[in-house]
This record gives structure tokens, sequence and C-alpha cells, in this order.
């Protein structure tokens, strides 16, 4: 039988954390198994600060580094080849690699960096490089060595038990694992910034869920559907959760008939934190998340902000709130959100939009405006209508 593919991940941050480290490491094992149980046969590990993974011959390399590589705590993978924890092995297993390298991608410069994690092997890390990278300018004809911009850069890694040689180090997304930060509730329209902001705090460890308010049949179904499909996307990284979807058209045809137009937007996004903070506690969440960025609209103004928050005692995460537009949307493109995202169809914040809008609102104001209003009968009457719909990942990259 052909031996099994063999790859080194490393967990970055999670590396650092003291005492806490093997709680971090069991659950970042336990993440890595459910993002690849698509994949048969596949065996991860954890040993000596490193996790190895093991999958049989047949397994498709990109699609294992695609799913490791999107999962959180993860710094970074390679495909590695494992052997006898000694120099006459691992020279053997370089000479052969560089030797492929050279017939198949014309490799004419090399380098060895050598690494003894076995502090009781007695050979140090600059001799081990030394002495295989001797065996290997030896044993191929026309190699030479270059120490700053080699065509070939080996890693040799002397461990208590074997030998690992490697060349790329193909980057993760770092972080923390998730479900390592309690859990939040995120507001997910359907712009570019809400998924942003909710995989950020996935990085961070934190488990999500997620409400959606839309204003059919004011707002096209396909504009749902789309935020169902963001959602998916963010489920390739943080596992499959709930979307809570609301229809908050009632609510904007109340405040549009007893309010300030010109206050429309700022009550609109009271209604939706009081009824995302009902939600979120309905489902556990620790906090709400939301995609907001100082200054960027005039509901984001740092007065607005402060009025919209007076509603909840959650506390509120905003991720992107001292980020440029720029950042942003590299980020979507990033994690692959961003095409989704630009879809054109309008969502609920469209809908009775003023044409100018208060930017510093006055919060005894709002609230005299908001007396005409039987609040806690809308936000029931809203919560009554919520659609919840599972959402499972959309593989992506």
């Amino acid at each position: 039988m052909e031996d099994k593919k063999v790859f080194i991940a490393r967990c970055g941050e999670v590396a650092l954390k003291g005492l806490n480290k093997p709680y971090f490491e069991k659950t970042l094992v336990s993440r890595m198994c459910a993002a690849t149980e698509h994949l048969p046969g596949v065996e991860i590990k954890r040993r000596e600060g490193l996790i190895f993974i093991k999958t049989p011959p047949e397994t498709d390399e990109r699609q294992l580094i695609t799913a490791i590589t999107k999962v959180f705590g993860v710094a970074s993978i390679s495909p590695a080849i494992e052997t006898k924890a000694t120099l006459e092995a691992a020279a053997g297993v370089a000479i052969s690699y560089v030797r492929k390298r050279m017939r198949e991608q014309g490799v004419k410069t090399f380098k060895i960096e050598a690494k003894r994690a076995d502090k009781s092997f007695p050979v140090k890390s600059p001799d081990i490089a030394r002495l295989v990278g001797a065996e290997v300018l030896a044993g191929c004809e026309g190699l030479t060595v270059d120490v700053r911009r080699p065509d070939c850069l080996l890693f040799v890694e002397i461990r208590k038990d074997h030998a690992y040689l490697y060349e790329e180090k193909i980057a993760g997304f770092g972080g923390l694992p998730l479900g390592t930060n309690g859990k939040g509730l995120v507001l997910l329209s359907g712009g570019i910034d809400s998924p942003v902001a909710a995989w950020m705090m996935a990085k961070r460890g934190m488990r999500l869920e997620a409400v959606h308010f839309h204003s059919y049949p004011y707002t096209d179904r396909r504009a749902q559907e789309k935020v169902e499909q963001l959602a998916g996307i963010l489920a390739a990284y943080c596992g499959p959760f709930a979307l809570h979807a609301i229809n908050l058209l009632p609510i904007q045809e109340a405040i549009a008939a007893h309010c300030r137009e010109d206050e429309m937007t700022i009550h609109i996004r009271r209604f939706m934190m009081r009824i995302a903070e009902k939600v979120a506690r309905e489902t556990r969440c620790d906090m709400l998340i939301t995609g907001e960025n100082l200054g960027q609209v005039a509901s984001q103004t740092a007065e607005a902000l402060v009025v919209t928050d007076e509603v909840v005692a959650l506390p509120v995460m905003r991720p992107l709130i001292a980020l440029d537009k720029v950042d942003i949307i590299a980020k979507a493109k990033e994690i692959g959100t961003y095409e989704t995202s630009i879809q054109p169809y309008e969502d609920c914040c469209s809908v009775f939009l003023p044409k100018h809008p208060v930017t510093k609102p006055k919060l005894e104001k709002i609230k005299m405006s908001e007396s005409g209003l039987d609040v806690a009968a809308l936000v029931e009457a809203a919560l009554a209508d919520t659609e919840t719909v599972r959402c499972n990942s959309h593989l992506v990259g």
C-alpha cells in the first residue's frame, strides 16, 4: 500500500496561550476534523506544538489545503515528506525531492534551512542544514547554492520520531479556533460590510448567528436569497449557522406615518437593534455585531451610533469601525463575499430613505418622536413573523 500523504499545520496565535494552550489546540483539531469530514480517511493529531494531518494517497491535495486554511487558528500548512529522524534519511529524501524539482520545474539553485525540534538530537540546526545541503549538492549534478534567492528553499525539521521535509508554507488566516470566544448575533445585510464584520469576529473564535431585515414585498425576494448566499460563504469558515429573516416593513410604515422624515433612518436602526437584542437573548448570544463604519453614512456618525445603542443593553461589536472602505472591500474580495455583496438587489434600508437624513440626532428628540409609536407591539409583531433558515457552507477558493 502506498504511503499516506503528510501535511503539517501550524497554530500561530494558539501557541501563545500558556496553560490554556491544550484547550485551544483540542478545539482547533476538532474544527479541522469538521472541516475535512467530506474527505475520507483523513487523520489529524496534535504533537510537539504542531498538528499533523495524514490522508490516503488519492486525497485531492488542493481540497484538503483549501479546507484547512479556512479553519480559524491555522497559521499555515505545508505538504511534507515524512522519513526517519536521521541525517542519512533526511539527505536521501532531500536529494530525491530536489532532483524531481530540477526535472519538472527546471530548478537550478537551492538552499536548506533546518530546525532541530528534538534537542537531544546530536547535531545542531546550522550543522544539519550544512550537512544535508552538502549531500544534495553532491547528489544533484548542475545544482548550485543560492542563500539569497534560491529556486528551491527546502526546510528540514528533525523531531523525536521522524524528520520532515517541506518547501511550501501556505498561509491560513490565523486567529482563534471557533467556539473559544462566545457567540454573537450579526446584523447581516446584503452589503459589503456586515459579512466582513461577521468574518472578523469569527476569526477571533466567536460562533455566529445572524439576523436579516427585509421589506418584502417592497424589496425583491432575491435580496434575501443573496443574503443566504453570503451566509453560506461565511459558513465555509465558521460552520453552519441560523439566519433569522424579519420583515421590517410594518415598522417602517409606522415610522413614516408618525415621525419626521429626516429621522427615519435613526428610528429604523433603533428598531433593528431592539429586535436583534431579543433574538440574541433567545439564541443565547453574548453580543451584537454590526458592519458599521464611523462616518460612512448618516446613521453611522458618532452621534447617531450613541442614539442607536441607547435601546440595547447587550454590548455591540463593530470590528470595522475605523477601517477605510478600500480595506473592507479588499477583505471582502479575499474571503469571497464581494462578488455576491455587489449584486444589485435593494435592501430594507433603501425603502423610505429620507432625502436629507439627520446626521447629529439628539436622543431627547428621537425619544419624543417615538412616543407616538407602540414600540413594544411593533417589535413583538416583527418577531412573530420571523423566518429562520439554516445556512450551510458554500465552499469558496
